[in-house]
C-alpha cells in the first residue's frame, strides 16, 4: 500500500496566496468602513463588521483551495452544509454586505484581482451615493401610538377625538388586555399633522386615559409618559 502524501499546494504560489489574502483583507476592510459610515440605526455591531473582513479572507482562501477542481468544490459544499448559523440578521442591507464581501473574496481567490478592485470600488460608491442623497426614502412619516386605559368604560371615542384633532390620518392596529385584564392596550398607527409634536399628542391623550401610560414610537425613537 502507498502511504505517501501528495502536496497539492503547488497549484498556486506563495505570491498568489499573499496577494489574494492581502487584497481580500484590504477590500473587505474598505467595505466594512463603508458599512460603518452608512449605518443609520442603533443595531450597529462591531463584531459583524469584523466578521465581514474575516469572511472575505476565508472565501478567498476557499476559492484558492477549490481552484478548478469540481470534486473539491462538492466536498467543500458538503463540509460547509453541516454548519448552522443561528444569529438573526437584523437588517436586510446586512445580507447585501455579506454577499458583497463574499463576491470580492471569490474574485480574489480565483485571481481576478482587477475585477475584485473594480467591483468593490464601484459598489461601494453606489452605496455611498445612496446614503448621501437618501435614495428611496419614504416621505411619509408615521408613528405608532400605544394607549393603556382602564377596562371599564368606552375610552375609544375620546381617544379618537384627540387623534382626529392632532393627526391627519390614523388606523386602529390592535386592542388587547394586559396585566391580567387590569388594563386594555390600544395601538394605532398615525400621521401627525404639520406643526404638531409627539409630546403634544401624549399630553392630549393622557388627559383621556385616567393617567395611564401613553407611548408614541417614531422610527427608533420612543417618547412616553
Amino acid at each position: 500500500m502507498d502511504f505517501t502524501f501528495q502536496d497539492l499546494s503547488g497549484t498556486f504560489s506563495i505570491a498568489d496566496v499573499a496577494i489574494a489574502l492581502s487584497l481580500s483583507f484590504l477590500l473587505s476592510t474598505a467595505i466594512g468602513w463603508v458599512y460603518r459610515f452608512t449605518h443609520r440605526n442603533i443595531s450597529y455591531s462591531q463584531s459583524y463588521v469584523q466578521t465581514l473582513v474575516v469572511l472575505g479572507m476565508l472565501i478567498s482562501l476557499i476559492m484558492l483551495v477549490v481552484g478548478s477542481n469540481i470534486a473539491r468544490a462538492f466536498a467543500l459544499v458538503g463540509a460547509l452544509s453541516v454548519v448552522r448559523f443561528r444569529n438573526a440578521i437584523k437588517e436586510t442591507r446586512d445580507v447585501g454586505f455579506i454577499f458583497l464581501v463574499m463576491g470580492v473574496g471569490m474574485a480574489c481567490g480565483t485571481r481576478f484581482y482587477t475585477l475584485a478592485v473594480v467591483a468593490a470600488v464601484a459598489i461601494g460608491l453606489v452605496i455611498l451615493v445612496m446614503y448621501r442623497f437618501n435614495w428611496f426614502a419614504s416621505q411619509v412619516q408615521r408613528q405608532v401610538v400605544k394607549v393603556q386605559v382602564p377596562p371599564d368604560g368606552d375610552h375609544t371615542g375620546s381617544i379618537q377625538d384627540v387623534l382626529i384633532r392632532l393627526t391627519s390620518e390614523f388606523e386602529l392596529v390592535s386592542m388587547e388586555t394586559i396585566r391580567g385584564g387590569a388594563l386594555t392596550e390600544i395601538m394605532y398607527t398615525v400621521r401627525l399633522r404639520k406643526g404638531h409634536e409627539p409630546g403634544q399628542l401624549i399630553a392630549a391623550l393622557s388627559e383621556r386615559t385616567s393617567g395611564q401610560r401613553v407611548t408614541v414610537l417614531t422610527g427608533y425613537d420612543q417618547t412616553d409618559l
